[in-house]
């Protein structure tokens, strides 16, 4: 598949300033449960920054009404993979992207078989760390009951749905959001990087990206 087919089924590949290598993002205003959340009050989800600033551009919201199409289409995963290998081919010292790869800045999972998908593009790309948070916990639940299996390169962190909430046990590996209460677990730095050219970035934090770090915690801001 040429990248020009690919980019006409699944869309664009995000470079985010802020962190590491690609990402890939829908429109927030397709979230299932981001939606109910989004309407309560010290909900980690309210007055989401994804359907605001940039993101009502009419360029980013043409960009994520194409990527949510393709997402059914028969061959979204081996564009998606081509799109990804692409992006982080080898390249000179100091050019190349590092391996990792960060689903929905915005938006959420839409259905198991769209989890699936996003499953077996990451197993046919073992050379990124791929990072997906979400807050389809049930989704994501129905398809380990039905047999889904996340590949090893994958990491899934399911959200708390209150801020200063606790992390969910029903899934291993979790993030939440904290704003009175103290961190849970990792407390991600990137906020508190105040100046300097790593401000406000992931610099050399991986920890989304890790199994290992069971909770990641994000101070309000």
């Amino acid at each position: 598949m040429l990248i020009k087919e690919a980019h006409a089924i699944a869309g664009s590949i995000g470079y985010p300033s802020k962190m590491p290598g690609t990402s890939y993002g829908i429109s927030a205003k397709a979230c299932i449960t981001g939606a109910k959340l989004n309407l309560i009050e010290g909900s980690t989800c309210h007055k989401c920054y994804a359907l605001n600033g940039n993101y009502i551009y009419p360029s980013v919201e043409q960009a994520h009404a194409k990527r949510i199409a393709g997402i059914v289409h028969d061959l979204w995963v081996d564009a998606m993979v081509v799109l990804l290998k692409a992006a982080h081919k080898p390249r000179k010292v100091g050019l190349q992207l590092p391996p990792y790869h960060r689903w929905h800045d915005s938006g959420d999972v839409q259905s198991e078989e769209h989890l699936g998908k996003i499953c077996e593009v990451a197993r046919q790309t073992p050379e990124l760390a791929h990072w997906l948070p979400t807050r389809e916990a049930g989704i994501l639940a129905n398809f380990i009951k039905n047999g889904g299996q996340v590949p090893a390169n994958l990491t899934i962190r399911v959200s708390a749905t209150m801020v200063d909430g606790n992390a969910t046990k029903a899934w291993p590996v979790t993030s939440t959001v904290h704003k009175r209460k103290e961190a849970q677990g990792h407390d991600c730095p990137a906020i508190h990087r105040l100046s300097g050219p790593d401000k406000g970035k992931c610099a050399d934090c991986r920890a989304c990206w890790s199994r290992d770090v069971t909770n990641v915690s994000y101070l309000q801001h």
